[in-house]
């Protein structure tokens, strides 16, 4: 579901000392943290180390971590959006691509397949317009409203970088791409069909002849579960809230599903694991395809020992 990271002891040890871009810019640890997932916990697909804004301050933006993203100077007028740049992420972020490149070549011969993924136009504008994480982004909601255009314009021109980095993210190696939208879920499901939907759709286009599976996941998105399977992403991937077997039911025809464990039952006994996966396994078992898989990121407390029980739970499904 996410980056390798916060919950192995493993990727801790070689974070230590580095400043987290710095770190998303060390091909050499990218790489090493990337495959940990694969090595220690046996996870059956590989992510890239990387973050959703790696790409944006090349955009013009000055960005900080503290931990999350915080925005030297929030977005909040049109001259700011057309003062914004779109480079080529080939020239402006070639670490990246390196890094994929790398993975790929380290993962020859293991039939492991390389996910590449992206930030997407309204979780990125939630930010630069709020300025950093907020509980309810109020100052993007505000913009919807009295900032229209400058809004409109601003994930117009994200939605342009999105796709010409998940472009040269498959032309570097990435095998599928997943389009992560963590704040989609904060607007309604008529907002969503304004606001979010057409950049939804555009993104999926624009990649409808790379050859790869591209994957969409809308985070608390469990009321726009119908809108997110008419975006023509092939897969959809599920939040812990919505509930699979109906999704499958209803939208298994037209697109798979991946989900959608909640990252909270992987403290549980591994009996109790493996029941739940059962219980996915059979709730998917009517979409034309499933992946297994959480309906979150792992939290930084997370026992590995039940990461352990979730993957070897999954795969003891196809012995």
């Amino acid at each position: 579901m996410r980056q390798a990271g916060r919950y192995l002891p493993e990727y801790r040890k070689v974070r230590e000392g580095i400043a987290f871009f710095d770190f998303c810019r060390d091909v050499e640890r990218a790489v090493e943290v990337s495959l940990q997932p694969l090595d220690l916990v046996g996870t059956e697909a590989v992510i890239f180390f990387s973050d959703i804004f790696v790409p944006i301050p090349a955009m013009g933006v000055e960005v900080d971590f503290a931990p999350g993203p915080v925005i030297a100077a929030p977005i909040r007028s049109r001259g700011q959006v057309d003062a914004l740049t779109n480079p080529d992420p080939r020239e402006s972020v070639p670490f990246v691509f390196e890094i994929l490149r790398r993975l790929r070549s380290e993962l020859e011969g293991r039939s492991v397949p390389l996910l590449g993924f992206a930030g997407a136009p309204f979780t990125l504008a939630a930010y630069l317009v709020e300025g950093a994480g907020s509980r309810n982004f109020s100052a993007l909601k505000t913009a919807m409203h009295r900032e229209e255009a400058m809004l409109r314009a601003l994930l117009d021109h994200l939605a342009e970088g999105v796709i010409a980095y998940a472009r040269a993210q498959i032309e570097a190696g990435a095998q599928a791409f997943q389009l992560f939208d963590t704040w989609a879920g904060l607007l309604s499901r008529e907002e969503y069909a304004i606001w979010i939907q057409p950049q939804h759709r555009r993104v999926a286009e624009a990649l409808a002849d790379s050859g790869v599976p591209t994957i969409l996941y809308v985070g608390n998105g469990a009321h726009v579960v119908d809108c997110m399977a008419d975006t023509g992403f092939d897969v959809i991937s599920l939040d812990w809230r919505v509930d699979l077997g109906r999704a499958a039911r209803k939208f298994g025809d037209r697109v798979s599903l991946q989900g959608n464990l909640d990252p909270g039952t992987l403290a549980a006994s591994p009996e109790t694991i493996r029941a739940r996966v059962g219980e996915l396994r059979e709730a998917g078992r009517s979409a034309r395809g499933h992946i297994l898989n959480l309906g979150h990121g792992c939290l930084p407390e997370t026992p590995v020992e039940g990461v352990r029980a979730f993957t070897d739970a999954v795969r003891s499904l196809q012995e």
